[in-house]
């Protein structure tokens, strides 16, 4: 089994198609189902600006074929134009894509730290579902940790690296000074919360929280209220009567369009729409006196996240160059380790066999002299596959390394069917090669 990533985001596709091939809920429940009928293991992160699977394949090109037409199915895009912007990695390059996910390199706003909170989830609902296994939950294990060491370790989030903050600092350069205003957000999710948060810390005015839910809007309203900031619930059904009063408006809820240009009249307002779908009209631009800032907007506003320097942004890299090399060594040094067993194994067979028919030609042997023949040809056995056995588990942990243990099990002629027993019961699937990165399905 191999690691395949099949996928597209803002790097490679432009927002109107990420809008339709957005995954939630029992979409995407269904889709992980449905591609884990045809492979061992799968995981999607479905995010605002990413769509990513994640699987365990036994075959390169049929894995891209099935994950590919699977989100051109659910998306309704025609597999041609899907295509075009999907991205495609392959065993070392899919964990190292896997990585520098994690770490935030890939994400809009380079160094955000919510990745790691998407991936943690979609990895949770895989468990859920069942899709999950070894290889996936070590390669996501891996990555989380490697995320995490990448924020402590360096400076890529210190320029306020959230979706968030890039678009309040868009919204301030409309707005001027944020704290003399009013802001209402929309929605109550993970990324309303992130809003939330962030306009606290900038001390607007005050917060209007809006959702579906009042007791969720209630409980984000209650977070700004701790740190000083006043802020109170607001029922969606009655949104319409508090846009016009708002001079920020943050909308998070994906589900179609919540705020229409014939709502709003004349007034100086900014509004961020962080939600895929969109929920904004885009013709709000045209209400005199507003600003509207869109996925697609914030594209432009990615320097700010930059601040950091390339500093930070190489030291992150080489975190993951560093965290890709011990991962896959110690994968390829696994791998061969049921070729060792089956070495030993076999060798243990042959000196049993062998103390078997001495005990047979010297029945009146003395046990305690059949106990020291016996240790003598096991400590012989040992020493002669001593140095074979560490040797090859020294050559495995280089690219290429698995062909050492092919040929002790052509030289020995050890049972195929033992070593891949134990690899599925005990190891992580797949031998790490070094293959040529495949940009295209």
């Amino acid at each position: 089994m191999s690691l395949l990533v099949v996928g597209l985001s803002h790097r490679s596709a432009p927002v109107a198609l990420l809008e339709q091939t957005s995954i939630t809920g029992d979409d995407l429940v269904k889709l992980l189902h449905e591609i884990h009928d045809a492979v061992s293991e799968v995981m999607i992160v479905s995010t605002c600006n990413r769509v990513e699977v994640y699987a365990s394949v036994d075959k390169f090109h049929g894995g891209v074929q099935l994950v590919s037409e699977s989100l051109a199915r659910h998306s309704g895009v025609p597999l041609e134009e899907l295509s075009r912007h999907l991205y495609v990695h392959y065993e070392d390059r899919a964990v190292q894509h896997a990585f520098t996910v994690a770490c935030g390199l890939e994400s809009m706003v380079v160094g955000e730290g919510q990745i790691l909170g998407q991936i943690r989830s979609a990895f949770r609902l895989a468990q859920a579902e069942g899709t999950i296994g070894r290889t996936l939950h070590e390669v996501v294990q891996r990555a989380l940790r490697v995320g995490k060491r990448a924020h402590s370790d360096t400076g890529i989030d210190q320029a306020g690296a959230s979706l968030v903050s890039v678009g309040l600092q868009v919204a301030a350069g409309h707005l001027g000074d944020l704290s003399q205003s009013r802001a209402l957000v929309i929605g109550a999710g993970a990324m309303s919360g992130l809003a939330v948060a962030t306009l606290a810390r900038a001390g607007v005015a005050e917060i209007t929280v809006a959702n579906r839910t009042y007791d969720k809007a209630e409980r984000l309203a209650e977070s700004a209220r701790t740190v000083g900031v006043p802020a109170r619930p607001l029922r969606l059904e009655d949104l319409a009567g508090e846009l016009n009063s708002a001079d920020l408006i943050v909308s998070c809820t994906g589900a179609g369009q919540v705020i229409a240009r014939e709502q709003l009249v004349p007034g100086r307002r900014f509004i961020l729409d962080l939600a895929l779908p969109r929920d904004v009209d885009p013709a709000v631009r045209d209400v005199e006196g507003t600003g509207l800032a869109s996925l697609d907007d914030l594209r432009t506003a990615e320097e700010a996240a930059r601040a950091i320097g390339p500093e930070a942004v190489e030291a992150v890299r080489q975190i993951v160059a560093d965290e890709v090399a011990a991962f896959l060594s110690a994968a390829r040094a696994a791998a061969v380790a049921p070729t060792v067993v089956a070495l030993r194994s076999k060798a243990a067979e042959v000196v049993d066999l062998e103390l078997t028919r001495l005990r047979a030609r010297l029945p009146d042997l003395d046990p305690k002299t059949e106990h020291e023949l016996a240790m003598t040809v096991r400590r012989v056995a040992d020493k002669l596959l001593h140095a074979p056995t560490v040797r090859v588990k020294e050559l495995a942990a280089a690219p290429g390394g698995d062909s050492y243990a092919d040929a002790l099990r052509e030289l020995f002629d050890l049972d195929p069917t033992a070593p891949q027993a134990v690899t599925r019961a005990d190891l992580p699937a797949g031998k790490g090669t070094e293959r040529q990165e495949r940009s295209k399905a």
